[in-house]
């Protein structure tokens, strides 16, 4: 029987220069890695290695010091700004590098200590990376602000990063298995100072993540607390709410775009709900979230050139009438219903006869028909999605 304990001890320091120089040679965060910095790194990477092949040795599990150490390295890593895909490559390569570690010291005859090893760090290590992470995280609120924290944990939620978590943890945002991905188109695209602004008032309302992915869009994922419609209707609301605090501040009409989406598949919902941002009615005051169902004509529309070129032609005829996009656009608002949308336009509902008889001559369509409905309601909403603006009705 060999002595694969004693061995993994003895190359305690040789194996922890490998990984520190592969850590700095293969993660830009640690290319330019202080010399003091290193050090440490160095240090840790020793500490850890002697302990575990003690520990592992007797069948003991981490102690408290054990952990509070491991935890305080986590924090200074954090405090030193190293970015959590850096963090989490380097955890990786640790991982990596102990697994060869144990194969290269290994003879024919440590197979049952090379299985206890083996055990003894699928339990342990798994405790040591929770208390790195959770260090590592408070020691990053010193480094970067919270509005940027809540900003990371949007792409890091929306990709699925396993960090997500216990970034939420420390930040206080509570994490759920369904989203109601909301972006907010604002046109024209506001300015940084606007943007910063944007998150500095949503901070001090709301609690989910959310950040600007791009500077014209800002996306937000709303908790969606279980799957029967009055769950739906919560997460619109809040994703309403949002969404006019973000056209409230930055001054400048939005559109809004939603889809649902679970943990582990909300970059096919983000990409969904992009589309029908880009699809929507651009508003001063957004009146409600669109999702896929109020908006997949146009999302056809969009994707067959020919199709939207003949709306284009519909939308020019349109045009040559006076108030006739407003005049449509609250007309199917209001189920076709000639009173309401008369009292919703401050008309006579007889001037209101008078415009859609207009429509009719115009286009040759008639407005109240299903064909009238099917067409004109998609050419009047890519018109306020701000399609064609050389027709200038946005």
């Amino acid at each position: 029987m060999g002595d694969l304990f004693g061995m993994l001890k003895s190359r305690a320091d040789d194996n922890a220069r490998r990984v520190v120089d592969a850590c700095a040679g293969e993660i830009a965060g640690f290319q330019a890695i202080e010399s003091g910095s290193r050090a440490s790194m160095m240090e840790f990477a020793v500490v850890v290695r002697r302990r575990t092949a003690e520990l592992a040795a007797s069948g003991e599990p981490l102690l408290e010091s054990d952990l509070a150490f491991i935890e305080s390295v986590g924090e200074q890593r954090g405090a030193q700004g190293v970015a959590p895909g850096c963090q989490r490559g380097a955890l990786a390569l640790h991982a990596a590098f102990t697994l060869r570690e144990i194969s290269e010291a290994a003879g024919p005859g440590d197979l049952t200590d090379t299985m206890r090893m083996i055990d003894w760090l699928a339990e342990q290590g798994t405790a040591a990376q929770a208390v790195y992470t959770r260090g590592y995280f408070r020691g990053y609120e010193r480094f970067l602000p919270t509005a940027s924290r809540v900003h990371l944990l949007a792409t890091m939620v929306l990709h699925d990063d396993p960090m997500a978590g216990e970034l939420a943890g420390s930040l206080g945002v509570p994490m759920t298995e369904h989203y109601l991905v909301t972006v907010v188109r604002v046109a024209p695209e506001p300015p940084e100072q606007c943007r910063e602004e944007v998150m500095g008032t949503l901070l001090q309302r709301h609690r989910m993540p959310f950040g600007w992915q791009e500077p014209d869009e800002f996306v937000a994922l709303v908790p969606y607390h279980g799957t029967r419609p009055e769950h739906r209707a919560a997460a619109e609301g809040a994703g309403l709410a949002l969404a006019r605090a973000v056209a409230e501040v930055v001054g400048r009409p939005c559109s809004v775009g939603t889809a649902h989406g679970r943990r582990r598949a909300l970059v096919q919902a983000a990409a969904l709900a992009r589309k029908v941002s880009r699809v929507a009615p651009i508003e001063r005051v957004p009146r409600r979230p669109y999702g896929v169902a109020d908006v997949f004509a146009e999302l056809g529309a969009v994707e067959t050139p020919q199709v939207d070129q003949w709306l284009r032609e519909t939308a020019r005829r349109l045009g040559d009438g006076p108030d006739l996009v407003p005049t449509l656009d609250a007309y199917y608002r209001n189920d076709m219903n000639r009173l309401r949308t008369a009292e919703s336009l401050h008309i006579h509902p007889r001037t209101l006869d008078y415009r859609l008889r207009r429509v009719r001559e115009l286009v040759g369509i008639e407005p109240g028909s299903t064909h009238g409905v099917r067409v004109l309601s998609t050419t009047v909403t890519r018109l306020l999605a701000g399609a064609w603006n050389e027709h200038g009705f946005v």
